[in-house]
């Protein structure tokens, strides 16, 4: 839509202007408290199923995952940095990607990037994510804002993610589509902020009730199945 990449490069312009010195002192702490690059650089998969680089703050050490494989952890993993853990859960890892939006990589709302590799679980029908840009938050990324506490829970991260929280992402991500208008957007830019300090109900994100209940169900597996 026209009107949303317009809404992009004004709203990442401002937001990098904005955020710029949390993003200055966010970069010196990084520098200061571990050893590697400020950037974590990645590749990923958006609109068309395009490779592009995202931009992330590092937050865990360079010795872990050196392949970029993007292989998934638990939030107390030693593999995150102190400071890391700090800036993963006020999502301040998350500001250098207002260059990717800038760029046109992604948009601030869509599907989250995903990991090539991952590509290889995708039906036909999941890989309609791929009809859109990418986005940086989405239904998806506000019904699992507490993904790493779920994670904590699990024995194997990985294997639970693969299994039973990418899936019902796209779900989601596909319920977004069919659902997407711009004001639409607007709303889920307010209610990721509004999510990330705890004052949203997930039933104000995705009106469909059967598919807020999946969530339910899985989480009643952890313990048993995982």
């Amino acid at each position: 839509m026209f009107l949303k990449r317009c809404f992009d490069i004004f709203a990442s312009s401002f937001g990098i202007l904005f955020f710029f010195p949390i993003m200055i002192v966010t970069g010196i702490a990084i520098k200061l408290t571990s050893k590697g690059p400020i950037f974590f650089k990645q590749q990923r998969l958006t609109v068309g199923m395009k490779e592009f680089t995202i931009y992330k703050f590092r937050s865990m050490r360079t010795d872990f995952d050196k392949s970029g494989e993007g292989i998934q952890v638990k939030g107390s993993s030693n593999a995150i940095t102190p400071i890391g853990k700090f800036i993963r859960k006020v999502k301040f890892d998350e500001l250098p990607q207002l260059f990717n939006i800038l760029k046109g990589d992604i948009s601030f709302i869509g599907p989250r990037p995903e990991l090539p590799r991952r590509l290889e679980y995708y039906s036909t029908e999941d890989k309609r994510i791929f009809t859109i840009p990418s986005g940086v938050s989405s239904p998806a990324s506000i019904v699992f804002s507490d993904e790493e506490y779920l994670m904590e829970q699990v024995s194997d991260p990985e294997k639970f993610y693969i299994e039973q929280v990418m899936p019902y992402k796209i779900q989601l991500n596909l319920y977004y589509i069919d659902n997407r208008t711009f004001l639409y957007d607007l709303y889920l830019i307010l209610a990721t902020f509004l999510k990330i300090i705890g004052f949203l109900n997930v039933n104000s994100v995705v009106r469909d009730r059967e598919l807020l209940q999946k969530k339910e169900e899985m989480v009643g597996k952890i313990g048993v199945e995982y």
